[in-house]
Parts: structure tokens; sequence; C-alpha cells
């Protein structure tokens, strides 16, 4: 049975692609470009031309997910498992291929709006690839570009369609009361791997929130690195959602900085891999054991 390898890319719609470049760049770490045909932004964190796209739009909001596929038989063999499973795909056209640098794509819409696109063939750069302020690197490679959490509409069917129609695999779950500015509400989440087994190249959270996405991950090789991107968010006044804590269920260090469009970046490191011969699905009763506050919330503390 075909499988995801791991989430390749991210595309966001933006009306600040400014303040993309100077919070992706100067913030994030990673290598900003601009598509010369279409003023997009191309976003570089290693050896692929690009892992995220930032594309003009009045949604400020994540619009499409890159799903990797190794060989063009294992993507056909994978679409034609998805028409089994009552999920109809069309072919990208050349222009949306050529936009996100890969050979071949096919293209399906999830339950919240988020465009799916099943590709293989991504385009490597000619040159390698230098983060302008990070000691490490990012982690990417056979993991892929990182996670994204959705705020699902109707969350039983969000799990359905990744877990049935797509064949993600279910990691863990926690059910647990979230700390907000406003006070703690409830919290309900599922976490799903590709066959290279970052510990989530997706979940979803039912959760009141503005936007399709909650936020997106990024994770870096470098302890440090978490520690320093802290501190260029409070030096440059980026929002902070979450502060600095840890996760139990994946292992990841890591804070929550505030995108230009509004829902948040997780910049992490330490994170898991799931083994599937000897993993084990669990459901944690909290979403961090230490921290992750909110700034205001820390605050009363101290």
């Amino acid at each position: 049975m075909a499988e995801i390898s791991s989430l390749g890319y991210l595309c966001v719609t933006s009306n600040d692609l400014d303040g993309w470049a100077a919070f992706a760049g100067e913030i994030l770490g990673m290598s900003v470009a601009s598509d010369q045909s279409s003023g997009s932004l191309v976003l570089r964190m290693d050896e692929f031309e690009q892992r995220l796209r930032i594309e003009t739009g009045p949604e400020d909001d994540l619009v499409a997910v890159g799903w990797h596929f190794e060989t063009a038989d294992t993507l056909e063999a994978y679409v034609r498992q998805l028409a089994v499973r009552g999920i109809s795909t069309t072919p990208g056209d050349v222009a949306l291929t050529a936009s996100r640098r890969v050979e071949q794509l096919h293209v399906c819409t999830d339950p919240d709006g988020i465009r799916h696109e099943f590709f293989y063939g991504p385009a490597h750069a000619a040159r390698p690839f230098r983060s302008p302020v990070l000691r490490g690197d990012f982690v990417t490679g056979d993991l892929g570009v990182g996670h994204y959490v959705s705020a699902a509409k109707d969350y039983a069917k969000t799990v359905a369609f990744h877990r049935d129609g797509l064949g993600l695999k279910v990691s863990d779950r926690i059910r647990a009361p979230l700390m907000t500015p406003h006070g703690p509400i409830p919290f309900d989440a599922t976490f799903f791997h590709t066959a290279t087994g970052r510990h989530h190249s997706f979940a979803t959270a039912a959760l009141p929130f503005p936007k399709r996405v909650h936020h997106i991950m990024v994770e870096v090789s470098d302890f440090n690195d978490v520690g320093l991107a802290y501190d260029r968010c409070l030096a440059a006044d980026v929002p902070i959602m979450m502060g600095l804590g840890h996760h139990p269920n994946d292992g990841m260090f890591s804070f929550y900085a505030v995108t230009p469009s509004g829902f948040a970046v997780e910049f992490g490191h330490g994170g898991c891999v799931v083994d599937d011969r000897t993993w084990q699905v669990r459901t944690y009763s909290q979403l961090s054991d230490w921290g992750h506050a909110p700034p205001a919330a820390a605050s009363a503390h101290r």
C-alpha cells in the first residue's frame, strides 16, 4: 500500500509579504527570495528550492500543504487508493506545478478548506543552504518541512479524513485544558505521522481559532537556536503566543511566535521520531509538562 513519505512544503497567502520576509529571514533564519513571475516569497530551509511559499492574498492563512512521495509510481498508486476511498483528486496544471517547483502533483481539498497537493520530484537548489542567523540547521530531510496544526470546523470529520482517507497514522492524542490569556478552555487534539516518522506532520484540534491553521512548526538541530530565536522575537517586538516550554508527547522544547498572518510558528528542538514497530498510541492529559504559558499568564505568576 502506497504511503505519504513526508510533509514536503507549506503555502500561505498574506497581505504582508514584507512582514513575512523580515519574519522568515531575520527571526526564523530562513533564506528568502522573490519569485520573479508572481512576486511571491520563496523560503528555503535546506537543499529544496522551496519549503514555504508566501503568496499575495486576502486570507492570511495556510491555504495548501504538499505531501511528498519518493517516486512517480508511488504517487500514482496513492492517487488510485484515494479514489477507492472516495477522495477525488485533480492533476495540478502547468502553472501550479511550476509554482510549487515539483515534477508532478495531484490536488484535493479537506473538510476545513485546506488544499492537499500530493507530489513527487521537488527541485533542488544549485547552491547549499546557509541560514543567515542559525548556529545549526533546520531538521528536515526525510522528516519533511515540519508540521502544521489545524483548528477543525468539524473535529470528527477532520480526523476521519486524514486517518481513513489520507491514511496518516495516529501518533497519540491530548485531552486537556488549554491555557489562554482569558483562562483555560477544553482542548482535544489528535496527532498524525507519515512513513518517515516525524512525531506529527499534521495534527488537528477542537478549539476556537479564527484561522484554518493554529500553527506551523519548524525544528532546529541546535538547542541554543531556540533561545536565540526567542530573544530575536523579544528584541523585534514579535508577539509571543506561548512562551518557552516542553511537550510530553513529542518531546519538543519550543515557543510559539505570532506570524504576520496572525497564526503562530512553533520554533522547536528535540522532537522524537516514531518507529511503528514499537510505538504505542497514548492519550495525554496535558499539552505541556512545563512552560508554554501565554505571556500574560506567565507574568501573573511572577
